[in-house]
């Protein structure tokens, strides 16, 4: 197994901040435990550098002639193995060593196709928030996968929201002489089924209270859940009485409703939330007609949980989709060799052929980070903790994009995975 080479940097002059990256770059290519001939390049950049978009790609791109493909986007920070750049000028690459018939890069004027024996089995999105129909596009790309499955997230930026999509000589087919900064719309890489990927989503909250189904309701103002007036069922799981709401109210400020498909198995007591289920605020109450306002317009019959984030949830959850990748990773039997190795401590923990993990990428929300695990770089730090230090890049998104669902305030983790024969 080789891992995917990464570098990431920060500096007040974007050619400085490349040199590190490349320097970083270079000397892990020259290890034999890194891919040597990378060919697809994901680069992420925080917003301070969104003006120079341009001149960063065409760098890295004139530094590293072999790498024929890019794509990425900007966020209000990027992420690294064990760290986080939020709110300064910085970058963060990936170099992924895939054969070149096994992705497509892909973006508004080369759109994701398949034919010549590709075919789309789960994509890397990046979108533009002010992209009209937004939610559409975004099932719309997940049904032309074989999957069904998308990861990624929105571009978020205080300057242009840019994204990267190149490929070849420096054109995705079909671009014409346009470059490979563009704005709006959706861009990204798909990948065909024999690139192994595998991906969680933590929502980073705990249901408080059994799900129920919504019985009625009048756009987005839920007014009864399993037939009782949904206030009165809010104000209950918050352990208040139904007549002084008033007394909740800083209680409800930071509680919020999980929605899933109606027939949808959820959470029957506090636990956590699967990736069917999409987290949105309450935005208000009617105390008259008893009921409580979302950020959502549901259907009758779907269910809905009300629940709580806080730093120790979003810690909790975040632990438990790593969990679930390693458990699925690691082999059933370990030698004694091996199982030291996995359960050394993060400073030990160096890349472990028995997990398979080459490179990863994770998208969290911008309004995560730092602050809302408790500490600077807290939330990659239990990324690292949990799955070694593998090489990691990703950045904090407007909004983050798993299957076919675009999502808020939440972290999605997802794991390039060597073939099991890989020699290590």
């Amino acid at each position: 197994m080789t891992l995917f080479p990464c570098g990431h940097a920060t500096h007040p002059q974007w050619r400085m901040a490349c040199g590190l990256v490349l320097a970083q770059l270079r000397a892990q290519m020259a290890l034999p435990d890194h891919a040597s001939a990378p060919t697809l390049g994901l680069l992420y950049i925080t917003d301070h550098y969104a003006d120079q978009a341009g001149a960063i790609l065409d760098c890295l791109q004139a530094e590293l002639p072999e790498v024929a493909d890019w794509a990425g986007t900007v966020g209000v920070g990027v992420c690294a193995p064990g760290a986080e750049y939020i709110d300064e000028p910085a970058l963060s690459v990936l170099l992924c060593e895939l054969p070149n018939h096994a992705y497509r890069v892909f973006s508004g004027v080369a759109p994701l196709a398949g034919g010549h024996g590709f075919v789309p089995h789960t994509a890397l999105i990046h979108a533009d928030a002010r992209t009209p129909d937004l939610a559409e596009l975004i099932v719309e790309m997940a049904e032309r996968t074989q999957s069904g499955y998308l990861f990624g997230g929105l571009s978020a930026s205080r300057r242009e929201p840019v994204q990267f999509a190149v490929s070849g000589s420096g054109n995705v087919p079909g671009q014409g002489r346009a470059g490979g900064v563009f704005s709006g719309g959706l861009s990204g890489v798909a990948f065909g089924a024999d690139v192994t990927l595998l991906s969680r989503v933590s929502q980073g909250c705990q249901p408080v209270a059994p799900e129920r189904e919504i019985t009625a309701l009048d756009g987005n103002l839920l007014l009864a859940l399993d037939g009782e007036p949904a206030l009165d069922v809010l104000l209950r799981d918050l352990g208040f009485a139904p007549e002084a709401p008033s007394a909740a109210l800083e209680r409800m400020r930071r509680t919020l409703v999980g929605l899933s498909g109606a027939g949808a198995t959820g959470p029957q007591r506090r636990g956590n939330f699967g990736a069917d289920v999409v987290v949105r605020h309450i935005i208000g109450i009617d105390p008259v007609r008893r009921g409580v306002a979302i950020a959502a317009r549901p259907a009758p019959g779907q269910r809905a949980a009300f629940c709580q984030r806080d730093a120790q949830a979003a810690r909790a959850d975040l632990m438990r989709i790593c969990a679930e990748i390693r458990e699925e990773l690691e082999p059933e039997e370990l030698t004694e060799t091996v199982a030291v190795a996995l359960a050394a401590h993060q400073d030990r923990a160096a890349p472990h052929p028995a997990r398979r993990i080459r490179g990863a990428v994770y998208v969290s929300c911008a309004g995560r980070g730092g602050p809302h695990f408790g500490a600077p770089n807290a939330e990659l730090q239990v990324l690292r903790h949990a799955l070694g230090d593998v090489p990691l890049v990703g950045f904090f998104a407007g909004g983050e994009i798993a299957r076919h669902h675009l999502y808020g305030y939440t972290g999605v983790l997802t794991v390039f995975v060597a073939d099991a024969s890989a020699d290590d």
